[in-house]
């Protein structure tokens, strides 16, 4: 798929980002992929739930890609704001093993 078509699939017919509000606090469905490896969805836990210590680890789905190269794993957590949701997203994005959070 070309960069062009991504972006065209991104955009198209979606809410514009800016004009979505989120009410805090709230449930929020995350998904974290990476490489699948034994420890994935355990390491995406434990982060979690630093930034939402209520968060109930036994919860988290974990969906392997067809080829099994990687890992989904689909969680809902409880964000009680913009800063947190940051903080975790740059949390998960240090490991170098998450390549996207939806």
């Amino acid at each position: 798929m070309s960069e062009r078509s991504f972006r065209d699939l991104r955009t198209a017919g979606g809410p514009n980002p800016e004009d979505v509000t989120i009410t805090f606090p709230c449930d929020y469905p995350v998904k974290v992929v990476g490489d699948a490896a034994e420890d994935f969805a355990a390491l995406v836990g434990e982060i979690v739930k630093r930034h939402d210590p209520g968060f109930d680890v036994t919860r988290v789905e974990v969906i392997n890609s067809r080829n099994g190269r990687f890992q989904s794993v689909r969680l809902t957590m409880r964000a009680t704001g913009e800063e947190q949701l940051k903080a975790l997203f740059a949390e998960l994005k240090a490991t170098q093993r998450v390549h996207m959070v939806v």
